[in-house]
Parts: structure tokens; sequence; C-alpha cells
């Protein structure tokens, strides 16, 4: 009897295997081709995918596709942009950067509990040799290092930049300065730059395009709208290409995209997670109530980079979407996990009253911010009554300015002339205004 349910069990684990095979599509590795699906096949409103477009054209989008099992359903390109244009991943590219790194563990260059000085030497941060040997290549990968996020330019490597703010682990601060080190960890381990090691491990086996480029402290990944989708169609299996495994610790697959400490629970190895109870934001330590894309499916992952890169992956219906593009003025392409929560708002309504992915839930909501510019007292109307709220001033830099809670009028006298962000949240609503200083 025993033998019997073994063997349906491996029998049943087989049949599943093929299935998620055969709904499998990966695209060429050269070429243009690259299959597609109708999305009146899929029984999609078509009549709503003009409004979409009018969206994204309206935030200053560039390229927008969305797969469904690899294949293409929606590609669209705005201005002189094409399929062929480059454009940078921003941010989204330290998604690229943990997928690196858990190739190097796999080949045993690295353990996530190695200390980064290992690789690195002493002194590159300015914080003490104790203080400096407690951060190991996992508090990078989890924005956990310890390390201040409040220096000037948040995106600076230099030692002097690299300050202590508190014992890796114990808190988490998003922190580009000192995730980039990651790759430098990576080039010592392995002996190349990231971009050959990019080129053998996963360009030449996914048909990407792009390279890896440096501009003042940042490394940033550039391609074009397709490969940025490859990537995904490559997390979203899980990181295999068709016979190809380039990601062999499927532990280390599972981590990248689960809470990955205490702290912000929509944060994984540098991927934004979807299905949590709460999350933090960048430049900010305030804890928020829900998920940071209510509009989205609640297992949906993301990596997201400044000014509305995305890439969004539902592994339970088998969709991709990805956003190249610029901010766009009193828009939120600036906070970027806003924005992919009012893309899937709209996107939402491609799919039908009958094969809607999930419920629609607004993120903003209309509230009287005045007067604009202002001198001296900033004034807020139509908050929900005996609803705490918060409130948060930032800076251009994205340096918060001003916090407070409960109150609806916030004294700007003492800050300079400028232009700073006005966020506002009141349970799982959020709105954001620019304002001005005179």
């Amino acid at each position: 009897m025993k033998k019997i349910i073994l063997l349906f069990m491996f029998i049943l684990v087989f049949f599943n295997q093929k299935i998620n095979a055969q709904n499998s599509y990966f695209p060429p590795l050269t070429g243009d081709t690259w299959d597609v699906i109708s999305p009146a096949s899929l029984g999609w409103c078509e009549d709503k995918i003009d409004s979409l477009y009018s969206f994204l054209d309206k935030e200053e989008t560039k390229g927008f596709l969305v797969l469904k099992d690899g294949k293409i359903v929606l590609e669209k390109y705005f201005g002189t942009f094409t399929k062929d244009s480059l454009w940078y991943w921003a941010s989204a590219g330290k998604s690229l950067t943990a997928f690196m790194m858990g190739q190097a563990k796999d080949e045993g260059l690295i353990k996530l509990s190695d200390t980064v000085s290992n690789f690195l030497g002493q002194g590159w941060t300015s914080c003490t040799q104790a203080e400096e040997e407690k951060i190991n290549i996992k508090h990078l990968l989890t924005m956990t290092s310890g390390l201040s996020d409040l220096v000037a330019d948040n995106s600076c490597t230099l030692p002097s930049c690299l300050k202590y703010k508190a014992d890796a682990g114990t808190r988490w601060a998003y922190h580009t300065g000192a995730y980039t080190q990651l790759q430098e960890v990576l080039k010592e381990a392995s002996g190349v730059s990231e971009n050959i090691w990019t080129q053998n491990k996963i360009k030449a086996k996914t048909g990407m395009t792009g390279l890896w480029v440096n501009l003042d402290y940042n490394h940033l990944y550039i391609s074009n709208a397709r490969s940025f989708a490859r990537f995904g169609i490559l997390m979203m299996n899980k990181g295999k290409w068709n016979n190809d495994v380039l990601l062999q610790d499927s532990n280390y697959y599972n981590e990248m995209i689960k809470t990955s400490q205490n702290y912000n629970q929509a944060y994984g190895y540098l991927w934004w997670l979807n299905n949590t109870q709460n999350f933090m934001l960048p430049g900010l330590q305030t804890v928020f109530q829900g998920n940071y894309a209510p509009a989205a499916p609640k297992d949906m992952y993301a990596a997201l980079g400044k000014n509305g890169q995305i890439l969004s992956i539902v592994p339970s219906q088998n969709l991709i979407l990805v956003r190249m593009g610029n901010y766009a003025d009193n828009s939120t392409a600036d906070m970027p996990a806003l924005l992919c929560n009012n893309i899937w708002e709209k996107f939402n309504e491609v799919f039908c009253n009958t094969t809607k992915i999930t419920q629609k839930t607004s993120q903003n909501f209309k509230i009287s911010v005045y007067p604009n510019p202002v001198k001296n007292i900033l004034k807020i109307e139509g908050l929900t009554k005996n609803v705490s709220f918060d409130i948060i001033v930032l800076n251009m830099l994205g340096q918060k300015v001003l916090e407070t809670k409960n109150q609806t009028e916030i004294d700007m006298s003492l800050l300079e002339k400028g232009m700073y962000q006005l966020q506002i949240f009141q349970g799982n609503n959020i709105q954001i205004e620019k304002i001005i200083k005179e």
C-alpha cells in the first residue's frame, strides 16, 4: 500500500512539473521573435487599454509590457522610445544584484554570513573595527547594515559617507551606498567585473541585453524593456531558463522573495514584497500598516527603482508587468512603490469584473493642502475624522525634514525656500503633494 501511495505521489509531482513546464514560454535568445497572446483571448476588456495607456503616457512612461506565461499580451512604447531603446533600471538593478549574489553563493565564492571586511579589507567604512566587523553580506542584502542613511548623499560609497548609526542587524534603512558594496564583494570574490559575470552567467543564457555602467557612485544596469521582462521570466521560473538552471539554491531563491528581517516586512533580499501586513519606505523610519500596493495581487513581488522603474511579478497568475520611464511633475513616479500601486489600479480595469485579479483599493485620497506656495503655516483639510494620520515632509534629496502626527496645521516657517514633498498617510491611504516654500 505504501508503495502504491509513493508511486501515486511521484506521478502527481511529475504531472504538475510537466504542466508547469508546458505553461512556461521562453523567447528565443536572439532576434525579435516573441510569442504573443491577444488580450481578447484572455477575456480582458480591450476597451480599457487605451485608458491605461493614456495614464501611462501622462506619467512620462517610456516602455510598458505585460507578459502572461512568458508571452507578450501588451507592449507599448511612448514618444520616440522603441523596443530597442535603452533605459536605466535605477534601484531595480539591486534585485539583479541579489540574483547574482545567489549565483556566487552557489559557486562557493561567498557565504551570507561572511564579514564584508573579509573581501574589502578594513576601513571600507568610517566605523570602528569592531562595528565594521559586525556587518556581513546578508546585512547588505537586507538593508540592515546599521550604516546611517542620513548622510548628504545616500549613494556615496566613500568611507567618510558610510557612518555608524546602529549595530548591524538592528535597524532597517534604505541605503544605496551600503548596497553598492555587494558588487565590490562579488568582484573580489570572483575576480571578474559585474559585466563579465552578468554576460557569462545571465545574459548569454537568457538573451538579455544591457550592461552595468558607473554614474557617480552608482552602478546602474541599462537595457531595453524586453530585457527587463526577460529577467522577470527568469525569476518567475525560479532561476531556470528552459533547461538551464542559473540559480541552483532553491532556499536562497525563496529567501530573496520573503521577509528577510524583523523591521520591514515588505523587504526581502533587495526585492519588494506585497504579501505583508505592514511596510517601510526609503528615507523613512515609519512603519505603515497594510501592503504598499493594495491594488496589486497579494503575492506580487517587485524590483523597484527611482523615477518608476518597475518589474512586477505575480506567480499565482504567471504574470509579469514592466514599466520604464521618467518622473512626471505632481506624480508618484519619484516613489516607485506608490506608482506601482497606481499602475495596478488602472491595469485592474483591463481585467473586467469577471477576471479581475484583485480587489481594487485606492491608495490615494483627495484632501486639500493650502496655501501652496506657503510661507509659514500649511493647512490640511479633508482627512477622515477620528482616524489617526501621519505627515512627513521631505526635501528634494529625499531627506526627512519634518514629521508630525494628527496635526492639520504644519509650521513650514523654519524650512529653507525651495521645493518639498508632503506625504500624508491615513490607514492604507497615501497622498503626495509637491509644496513650494517661499
